[in-house]
């Protein structure tokens, strides 16, 4: 029993941690896009997690950040630059494909980047 709950909790702060970071380094931080990365790799190191959860963890973290900031941001503006982002690529004016597809690259991302940090140190 207190096995599992430690797994939850870890996987529950690690989900925090990145969704947090993700969104102060790109709101204070004067870097790129992909700063994200950084962040999620180091908390893959600090916190030590099982690959599989790490991953989710990471992946879950920055892809929830990323769909709510696009579906804030597309809302503000009434999806007028998504619905033209859309129509440039082949989306066919889909402003929801458009916030899917940046949802799934920021999960994959994050994931990847996280899963990346516990390969660095294993649990053991």
């Amino acid at each position: 029993m207190q096995k599992s709950f430690s797994i939850y909790f870890k996987l529950i702060l690690t989900l925090f941690l990145t969704a947090l970071l993700g969104y102060a380094v790109g709101l204070y931080g004067n870097l790129p896009w992909w700063s994200f990365v950084v962040t999620n790799f180091m908390i893959s190191i600090v916190i030590v997690q099982k690959p599989v959860n790490a991953f989710l963890s990471g992946a879950l973290g920055i892809g929830l950040l990323w769909l709510v900031l696009s579906l804030v941001i597309d809302g503000q503006n009434q999806h007028i630059l998504s619905t033209k982002v859309a129509n440039i690529l082949p989306l066919n004016g889909s402003f929801s494909k458009l916030i899917a597809i940046t949802t799934l690259i920021g999960f994959l991302l994050g994931g990847l980047a996280s899963l990346t940090g516990s390969f660095i140190r294993k649990e053991k």
